[in-house]
C-alpha cells in the first residue's frame, strides 16, 4: 500500500514537471536591475528577526515570517507606472523609490515614509504599502498597514512638485486620539489590504485583513494577551476583517480622507479568520467587486457583493460537493492554508478564474494550491448562483500544472509575452536557517486543536531553524500542451531566499510587463522584461475627472482619478479576454493600475467593452474599437481619449 501511494505521489509530481520547460523558457527573458534606495540606506542596521512578546520568544522566527511588501504604480503623476513602494523587514522601513527602468523625468531622491507626528512606538512594524488616490485629487497616496496599530494614509500635498518625505501628510485611517503622544488605538496586526469601489459610489473603500487578534505581538514588555490559532483547519480566533467605507476627502496642503467602518458588512462567521490575502473582481457584471478572502489555518470565503450606495454588505457563497470531490476542494470549506489570491482570465473565456497559494511542500504539509476555474455559463448565471449561495468554481490546479510549488505566498497573473496567455507568479518559502525543523512541524500538525492556541505548545522556531527556507519564487508559463510549467530556474530568478510579495507593471510604456519581488529578510528585486518576441498589446489607463478642480499634469497630479472598479473585455478573432483596474489586493504585493491585454500577432482594431461608474456612482457601459498600443481614457457618462503627460 505504501509503495502504491509513493508511486502515485511521484507520478503526480512528474505530471507537474511537464515536458518542454526548457523550450518554453526560451521565449522569456528578464534582467535583474538594482533598485535605488534612500541615501545612506545601506548603512542602516539590517535585522534578521523581530523583537516579540515574551510569550512568542520560542517561536520568534515564525512570528517574524511576514511583513515584506512591494508595489509598482505611477508615483509622479507623469503617466507611467515607474514608481515603487517597498516595505523592507530588515529595517522596518517604508521606502518610496522609482523603478530601475524609470525615465529621467520620473526619477527622484528615494525616501522613507514616517508616520510621525502620529503616535508610533517600537511595538509597531509596517507590513504593506498600497498606492491609491484616496481623496480624488489625482495624486498618488499610500495606504501603509502595520502590525501593532491601525493603518496610516500618507496623503499627497497639493503644493508638492516631486515625491519626497515632505510631500505627504500622515492621516489615521481609523479615528484615534492621543493626548500624551502615545498610541492608544487598537493593536491591529494586518497582513492584507484590498482597495476597490465596494458600494458603487465611484470612491475607493478599503478592506483590512488582520492575522493575530488585537494584541501586543511585537511588544517585549507587552501583556500576555497573545495567542495562536485554535485549529489547523478551521481557526476563527483571529483579528479578522474590517470593511471601511469611503466617506469624504479633501485636497490641498493638508489633505484628508475619512472612512467609516461597516461592522456588519461581512457575515460574522466569515470575518474572524487568520487573513493573509484578499482580492476582488466583478464576477456578475453588476459593477461591484466580489471578494475572495484567503485565511491561514481555516476556510477561505467567496463573498458576493450586495452593496448599495452608502451601505456595504456581502453574503457568502460556497462550492458544491460531488461524490468525487475531496472535502478541501470545495470552495469555502477547504482546510488548507490560504496565503495569496489573484483573479485572472486564464483561458480567454471572458470570465474570471482564481489562483490561490497554499502550503504544498513535498513530504511537509502536503496540500495543493487552488486554481478555481469558473464554471458559470455567463455573468447572468454567476449572478443567480451567487445569489443562491452557490460558488460555481471547480478546483483544477493539478490538471493545469500549478498544484505544488512549496510554501506559497503572494500570487500574481500577467501576460509577459503579450500573446493572450497569462503566466502565474508565486512567492515562496518560509523561514530560512541551517537546521531542518520539518519533523517538529509535522509533529505539531498532529497536535490536539485544544492545545494549539497556547504559544507554549508550539515547537521551537528560532534563529537558525529552517522550514522551507531554500524555496524560490515560481514562474508558471503555459506550455504548448496548455499545461503550466515552472521555469524560474531556467529564467535565472530562482534565488533561494523566501519571498512574500509580487508587483507587476508596464514601467516603460512599451508593452513590456516587468515585475518586482519583496523578500523576507532579504533585499527586494526588480526584473525588467527583455523577452525577445513580444506580441502586440492594448494598454488602457482609465480615469475619472479630477474632483477638486486641480489641473492635470501640475505637480503630482495625474490625468485624472483612477477609475476604480472598471471592468474591460476585449474581443479579437482569437477570443475574448477580461481584466480590470485593480485597486490593490493579494497578500502584500500590488500591481499597477493600467489594464492590459496581449494581442499576439493580431494587428486589426480591437473591440473593447468597458463597464464603469462615474464620479456620482452611476453605472455606464460602452463598446468601441481601439487600435493596439497605449490609450488614456476619461470615463464620464461617455469615453473620451485624452493625452497623458
Amino acid at each position: 500500500m505504501v509503495l502504491v501511494a509513493a508511486s502515485l505521489f511521484f507520478a503526480a509530481r512528474a505530471s507537474v514537471a511537464a515536458p518542454g520547460g526548457d523550450e518554453v523558457a526560451k521565449q522569456y527573458a528578464f534582467k535583474e536591475m538594482p533598485i535605488a534606495m534612500p541615501p545612506g540606506y545601506d548603512q542602516k542596521p539590517m535585522n534578521t528577526v523581530r523583537v516579540v512578546n515574551p510569550a512568542y520568544q520560542k517561536i520568534r522566527s515564525w512570528i517574524s515570517s511576514v511583513g515584506a511588501s512591494i508595489a509598482i504604480n505611477d508615483v509622479t503623476g507623469h503617466g507611467l507606472a515607474d514608481g515603487m513602494c517597498i516595505v523592507d523587514t530588515r529595517t522596518n522601513s517604508v521606502i518610496v523609490t522609482y523603478t530601475p527602468t524609470a525615465r529621467p523625468a520620473d526619477k527622484f531622491t528615494p525616501f522613507l515614509l514616517d508616520g510621525a507626528p502620529l503616535p508610533m512606538d517600537d511595538a509597531m512594524a509596517p507590513t504593506g504599502c498600497t498606492p491609491g488616490d484616496f481623496n480624488g485629487d489625482g495624486r498618488t497616496d499610500f495606504l501603509v498597514t502595520y502590525w501593532g496599530r491601525t493603518p496610516i494614509l500618507f496623503m499627497a500635498k497639493s503644493d508638492a512638485t516631486t515625491p519626497s518625505a515632505n510631500a505627504y501628510v500622515p492621516r489615521e485611517l481609523v479615528a484615534s486620539e492621543s493626548i500624551d503622544g502615545k498610541y492608544h488605538g487598537p493593536r491591529w496586526n494586518t497582513d492584507a489590504a484590498y482597495v476597490g469601489d465596494l458600494d458603487g459610489t465611484g470612491h475607493p473603500s478599503i478592506v483590512i485583513g488582520n492575522y493575530f487578534p488585537d494584541s501586543d505581538v511585537l511588544d517585549p514588555n507587552g501583556l500576555k494577551n497573545v495567542v495562536m490559532n485554535d485549529s489547523l483547519s478551521s481557526a476563527k480566533n483571529a483579528g479578522g476583517d474590517h470593511v471601511l467605507r469611503w466617506y469624504q476627502g479633501t485636497s490641498g496642503t493638508e489633505p484628508t480622507a475619512s472612512y467609516v467602518e461597516e461592522k456588519d458588512a461581512i457575515p460574522y462567521d466569515a470575518s474572524t479568520g487568520w487573513t493573509l490575502a484578499i482580492s476582488g473582481a466583478d464576477l456578475t457584471g453588476e459593477g461591484l467587486p466580489d471578494l475572495y478572502i484567503a485565511n491561514d489555518f481555516g476556510h477561505a470565503h467567496l463573498l458576493y457583493n450586495r452593496s448599495t450606495p452608502g451601505k456595504i454588505r456581502f453574503t457568502e457563497a460556497k462550492g458544491e460537493r460531488t461524490p468525487t470531490t475531496p472535502k478541501s476542494f470545495i470552495l469555502g470549506n477547504g482546510s488548507f492554508k490560504g496565503m495569496g489570491v489573484d483573479f485572472g482570465d486564464l483561458r480567454r473565456t471572458g470570465k474570471y478564474d482564481m489562483m490561490v497559494s497554499n502550503i504544498t511542500v513535498a513530504w511537509g504539509l502536503e496540500e495543493s494550491n487552488f486554481l478555481w476555474i469558473n464554471q458559470a455559463k455567463d455573468e447572468d448565471e454567476m449572478r443567480r448562483k451567487l445569489d443562491a449561495g452557490i460558488a460555481p468554481f471547480t478546483q483544477q490546479a493539478q490538471e493545469h500544472g500549478v498544484a505544488w510549488t512549496g510554501w506559497g505566498w503572494d500570487t500574481k497573473m500577467g501576460d509577459f509575452l503579450n500573446n493572450g496567455d497569462l503566466s502565474i507568479l508565486q512567492a515562496d518559502g518560509f523561514v530560512k536557517g541551517n537546521i531542518d525543523r520539518w519533523p517538529w512541524l509535522q509533529e505539531m500538525a498532529m497536535t490536539n486543536d485544544d492545545l494549539l492556541s497556547n504559544p507554549a505548545m508550539w515547537p521551537n522556531v528560532q534563529p537558525g531553524d529552517d522550514i522551507a527556507g531554500d524555496e524560490a519564487i515560481a514562474f508558471y508559463a503555459k506550455s504548448p500542451s496548455g499545461k503550466y510549467v515552472n521555469i524560474s530556474d531556467q529564467l535565472g530568478i530562482a534565488v533561494p531566499t523566501p519571498t512574500r510579495a509580487i508587483a507587476t507593471g508596464d514601467t516603460t510604456g512599451t508593452g513590456a510587463l516587468d515585475f518586482a519581488v519583496a523578500r523576507q529578510w532579504g533585499p527586494p528585486a526588480f526584473y525588467c522584461n527583455t523577452s525577445p518576441n513580444r506580441g502586440n498589446y492594448l494598454n488602457l489607463n482609465l480615469f475619472r475627472p479630477l474632483a477638486d478642480g486641480s489641473t492635470a499634469h501640475e505637480g503630482l497630479v495625474n490625468t485624472g482619478v483612477p477609475a476604480y472598479g472598471t471592468t474591460v473585455k476585449v474581443t479579437t478573432p482569437d477570443g475574448t479576454q477580461i481584466s480590470q483596474l485593480d485597486g490593490g489586493g493579494g497578500h502584500s504585493g500590488f500591481r499597477s493600475f493600467d489594464v492590459r491585454f496581449g494581442l499576439g500577432s493580431y494587428h486589426g482594431p480591437v473591440t473593447v467593452n468597458m463597464r464603469w461608474r462615474d464620479a456620482s456612482g452611476a453605472q455606464h457601459e460602452k463598446t468601441q474599437q481601439l487600435n493596439a498600443g497605449n490609450h488614456s481614457l476619461m470615463l464620464t457618462s461617455d469615453v473620451q481619449e485624452v493625452s497623458s503627460r
